[in-house]
This record gives structure tokens, sequence and C-alpha cells, in this order.
């Protein structure tokens, strides 16, 4: 395993008000290359906060999250945003695919706004990554026109866009038919194996968390157990 890519240090997500809500306590988690991790635990145990946590997009109350050895508690919004488009990928239940843009123009989003590729070269990427995903004859066409699991497909190759070493997944198979739920985790899985990456993904599924490398589960928004297969 190579270096951590994600350190969190004591860090505690409380939400103000008349009677303060704990998202997360006191959270201590090191996440390191090529491996995938199954954020699991009941219904409001924290799960998804502690991903939004990761993703860097909400900030810790206390604590810090240090992602490639950068600490990031300081770092201002444009720099929080330079940092998940170069480095995190993100893979939603509901997808999140703007509807009226075709599948190709939604995967060729996050490298226009990373801005490292000539439009020629963000077009060919992204008929790449959606061949190699299986997309290939669908790729002008809208989210609409596709199926959920194609949709979801379509989701992991924006989140794929600008080679991120971290691909965050949030409930990725909850919406999907087990078909394509398991076409989308043996996705993330050849992710890991034959390309290096690491996958962090929120799931309620337990038969899918133990194919995982590492269950990390959560109840009252802290870490009560951190396995590994």
């Amino acid at each position: 395993m190579t270096d951590h890519l994600i350190v969190v240090s004591g860090v505690t997500r409380v939400l103000a008000g008349a009677i303060p809500v704990t998202l997360v306590r006191d959270i201590d988690l090191a996440i390191g290359g090529n491996e995938i991790v199954a954020i699991t635990g009941p219904s409001g145990s924290g799960k998804s906060s502690l991903l939004y946590l990761l993703g860097l997009l909400d900030l810790p109350t206390t604590g810090e999250v240090r992602i490639n050895g950068r600490a990031t508690a300081h770092m201002d919004e444009a720099e929080r945003a330079a940092v998940r488009l170069s480095t995190l990928g993100f893979v939603f239940q509901f997808h999140f695919l703007l509807p009226e843009f075709t599948a190709l123009d939604n995967v060729a989003l996050p490298m226009k706004a990373l801005g490292a590729f000539p439009e020629s070269e963000t077009r060919e990427r992204a008929h790449v990554l959606l061949a190699s995903l299986g997309l290939a004859e669908h790729a002008l066409k809208c989210p609409d026109q596709l199926s959920g699991g194609q949709r979801q497909r379509v989701a992991v190759a924006r989140a794929l866009a600008n080679d991120p070493p971290v691909i965050l997944a949030d409930e990725p198979t909850g919406s999907l038919d087990s078909k394509s739920s398991e076409q989308v985790f043996m996705i993330l899985r050849e992710l890991v194996d034959a390309q290096g990456k690491t996958v962090v993904a929120v799931t309620h599924d337990l038969d899918l968390a133990r194919r995982m490398d590492r269950r990390i589960v959560l109840e009252d928004g802290a870490v009560v157990s951190d396995t590994r297969a």
C-alpha cells in the first residue's frame, strides 16, 4: 500500500442551532492508496456526513482532513474546489447528471472545469472513458434516454475524468437493481485492482461491504470498528 491519501485527525462536525446536532465525532482515520473501503452503519450514523468531509464538500467543526499530505482546514472555497477537481472523483446514489447535456458532455465537464486538456482531447478522453464502461454507443444520449445502470456508469466515467487517485461514492448502488448493482461494484473493484485507485463507498448493503478490502462501521457519528478483509 502506498502512503496515505486521506488522513482524518480528531474530526467532529456539529450543526449549530437551538439544539446542536453532532453529525460525526472524534474521528481518526487514515486511508491509503489502492484499497476499496466500505463505510457502513445504521441510518443516521453519520456515513454520508463523513464522506462529505472526506470530499471537502463540508468542513469539520474541529479537527483536520489532510488530502495527499495537504492541510485543508484553512483553504478557501476556490482552493478546496481545485483539490476536489484534481484529486477526488464523486459518485452519488442519484448520479446528478445534468439532464440537458449528453453523456459525453457530462463526462467532459470536470475536465473543462480543471482546464488541463484542450477541447479536442477533452472530448476524446470522454469518449474513451465511456467506451471503457461499455457506453460508447450511448455517448450522445441524454440521461433520460439511459437506464439507471447506464446513468450510474456515466457518473463513474465523470468521476474518472481528471484521473483522480480517490473515488468517493455515496450509496452508488442504492437505487439500482441487482444486476446493475453488480456491474457498478465490479467497475469500482476494477478501478482498485487494475488502476490502483482508492475507492471509499458509503453503503447500507452489508453483502456489498463484506466484499470490500476494509469496512468502517459508524454508530452515532463515531467509528466503532475498522476491519480489513
